[in-house]
């Protein structure tokens, strides 16, 4: 079966595991199926405002079986990345993901009106106003680097779309002409870090977007899983650059044999 062919699993959430407030039918069954087979699973989101034991209880809601460990978001590839470059100090906008995130690594949150700062983070946030995203701007035109947890431009609420890190992001560069250092998906530093916390050497990228997971993988050249109970739909594929190694209704298809789910590509 294709489970077979790979040590780890990188999964994606939200429209893979779950849709908003619902769980996805059978998804908990398919996780539960591969901790049995002693693969490793991480899960693997965007979403940079909740924080990993959070994120791990709402999984956990649905029956599915996840520790805050493995979780692993954009806060904390984006966390770990500057505490890497040895950043001090930190202007943000977005929710306490991020900001636990970069207090976890040692880095200063200046919040107000600072005069200056190492860097600029925007994440989602359902706080931000204008006089946060002024103060945003004034930093980076004083210098501070623009890193963006996402670039997702809307985030899925049960009423509809919202503004998502994305949309908060082009305001600030449209207002500055500054370009941003995006670490969410399809951008490689979540990809990178999910990995390592998985502890793997041929993972399995699965996820139901083929923009940000299916073409996330395919510009590492890991093979991928695309899932159509999300965004991304069987006609898609025939218009898109990016194609998945497999494509499969949903997650059973990791119990199914090679041959039945890979794409003639």
């Amino acid at each position: 079966m294709l489970a077979d062919g790979y040590d780890c699993f990188l999964l994606d959430l939200d429209g893979t595991l779950y849709r908003g407030d619902r769980p996805v039918p059978g998804a908990a069954d398919a996780v539960s199926r591969l901790h049995r087979a002693r693969k490793r699973v991480i899960f693997m989101t965007n979403n940079s405002g909740r924080t990993p034991e959070v994120i791990a209880a709402k999984l956990a809601g649905y029956g599915i079986e996840a520790d805050a460990k493995d979780v692993v978001t954009s806060a904390l590839a984006t966390a770990d990345l500057l505490a890497r470059r040895k950043v001090g100090s930190a202007f943000v906008i977005g929710g306490k993901g991020i900001r636990t995130a970069l207090e976890d690594e040692g880095i200063e949150l200046r919040d107000g009106e600072p005069s200056d700062v190492d860097c600029v983070i925007v994440g989602w946030d359902r706080t931000a106003d204008y006089a946060k995203l002024k103060n945003a701007g004034l930093l980076v035109q004083r210098g501070a680097a623009l890193i963006a947890t996402n670039a997702d431009n809307a985030f899925p609420a049960p009423d509809g779309l919202w503004p998502g890190a994305g949309a908060l992001l082009s305001v600030i560069t449209t207002t500055t002409g500054a370009s941003a250092e995006i670490v969410g998906k399809p951008h490689a530093p979540l990809f990178r870090r999910a990995l390592a916390e998985a502890g793997g050497r041929k993972p399995l990228v699965v996820g139901d977007r083929l923009d940000t997971d299916i073409g996330g993988a395919a510009g590492l050249g890991w093979d991928s899983l695309l899932v159509f109970t999300g965004i991304s739909q069987p006609p898609d594929l025939d218009s898109s650059d990016v194609h998945p190694t497999y494509s499969a209704s949903d997650l059973s298809a990791i119990f199914e044999e090679e041959k039945a789910v890979r794409r003639p590509w």
